[in-house]
């Protein structure tokens, strides 16, 4: 749990005071996961940028909210290309749920990932998915403990780092996947040089995903210049243009082709 919760922004701190008191599973799951870093060696061979898309209804950094069916946004960015899915689970803060993610794991087949804020062991058994994700700067000295708790029920875990300094613990915690988070969780802004500082201190056998503040193009080829091996991308995708008063969005599936053919294609 993390220590320095007086450092985060008052949002994300509500996220994380919501996290520690969400219950877990009642037991114990096992997961036959789908391999990410296979999905994006398919979208390279394939010629496309690897993006995870993310099903995202809200957040605290954005407005509105899409209410379209995640299954339907969901198979609508497979459609686009995407590599991988990435579905929300917290309920509060970003109207997601684990149905969401159940439902939409079953409608399509590559590997999804639970967005979510974990902050205990037990938390990973309230859903299946191919890869969950653990933020370092939340569970802090527990991170080596669930990155192994999470392996042993079958997950991929992610883990996410913001500073050399979390990279060294996710390192240390034997990651090897790593999500680098271009959003200060301190004061909510967007920095997409954090990613460039970052990528050239993680080794090799690291699969790393730039995260955040991906909103054009442009950003996702610079992203993969400074050494991402895929992207993280919601709001560019989510957040288009589109029926207000519906709550449904512009077109997810060429929002999402908008980035998976980024190297290929010129920008529209």
């Amino acid at each position: 749990m993390n220590t320095q919760a007086e450092d985060l922004a008052p949002a994300v701190r509500s996220i994380l005071e919501a996290a520690a008191e969400r219950p877990g599973g009642d037991e114990r799951v096992s997961v036959d996961a789908r391999s990410l870093p296979a999905a994006f060696a398919a979208a390279e061979a394939d010629g496309r940028v690897p993006v995870i898309a993310e099903v995202k209804p809200t957040s605290p950094t954005t407005d509105g909210a899409r209410r379209d069916d995640p299954v339907t946004l969901a198979e609508a960015m497979v459609e686009g290309g995407a590599a991988a899915l990435s579905v929300l689970t917290e309920p509060e803060h970003f109207d997601g749920s684990v149905e969401n993610l159940r439902r939409v794991r079953e409608a399509v087949d590559v590997p999804v990932l639970r967005k979510d804020f974990l902050v205990r062991e037990d938390q990973l058994d309230a859903a299946e998915a191919d890869v969950v994700l653990l933020i370092a700067r939340f569970v802090e000295d527990d991170l080596a403990d669930l990155v192994a708790a999470a392996r042993d029920r079958g997950f991929q875990p992610l883990v996410e780092v913001h500073t050399r300094e979390e990279l060294a613990a996710a390192l240390a915690a034997g990651a090897d996947l790593i999500g680098v988070n271009n959003r200060d969780l301190g004061k909510l802004e967007v920095d997409l040089s954090t990613f460039e500082a970052l990528a050239p201190e993680a080794p090799d056998r690291v699969t790393l995903i730039a995260e955040s503040g991906i909103a054009t193009p442009a950003d996702a080829r610079r992203m993969r210049a400074a050494g991402a091996d895929g992207l993280l991308i919601g709001s560019a995708i989510m957040d288009a243009e589109g029926d207000d008063e519906a709550g449904t969005g512009g077109d997810v599936s060429a929002n999402t082709r908008r980035f998976t053919a980024a190297e290929t294609e010129e920008d529209v």
